[in-house]
């Protein structure tokens, strides 16, 4: 599994999607050619470089049964998307869901994932967490980039990974990936 792809694994115990396939025939798309994808249930939406694989899951936490959607892109660059969670944001500590991530991430790729420069932020009135992400890869360095949003009915998150080499282009995909994030 690419190691993009596997960012968007369904975590044990916390709402997500199952990781989407490689997608290959994309470079890095200039922001005229991405495209915008709307999570149809919530409105959702954000700008993807190029068409994306959607993928669904339902999990089970505390006894209830989340719905969860992720819609993602692979380049030659890295992989980029974002989730969204049918549960209230809040519901758990968003750093709490930064380390359910974090913890799928290495169950889907026996490869531990770390965070660091992890800081708090509002975005558009809303909780929000950053946080850069460091792993291997059949012993290549991986890098990238998540953002999760609070709302009032959904846990989302904005990713972005892929090879270290490609660090510069996978910060200015996950800028503009950022930028292009609407809730409504």
């Amino acid at each position: 599994m690419p190691v993009s792809a596997a960012a968007f694994a369904a975590p044990s115990g916390a709402p997500s999607a199952a990781a989407p396939p490689p997608v290959t025939a994309l470079a890095t798309v200039p922001a005229a050619d991405w495209v915008r994808t709307t999570d149809p249930p919530s409105g959702i939406s954000a700008e993807l470089p190029g068409k994306a694989t959607v993928r669904t899951a339902t999990v089970s936490i505390e006894d209830q049964l989340v719905d969860g959607r992720a819609y993602g892109v692979d380049t030659p660059d890295g992989g980029t998307g974002f989730a969204v969670h049918d549960m209230p944001g809040d519901q758990y500590p968003l750093e709490e869901n930064l380390q359910r991530f974090l913890r799928s991430y290495t169950q889907n790729t026996a490869e531990p994932l770390t965070s660091h420069d992890v800081r708090k932020l509002t975005v558009d009135g809303r909780p929000a967490l950053d946080a850069r992400l460091t792993s291997e890869s059949d012993g290549e360095p991986v890098t990238g980039s998540i953002r999760l949003i609070a709302d009032d009915k959904h846990l989302v998150w904005a990713i972005t990974l892929g090879p270290q080499a490609n660090d510069k282009a996978l910060k200015a995909m996950h800028e503009q990936l950022l930028a292009g994030l609407r809730i409504p």
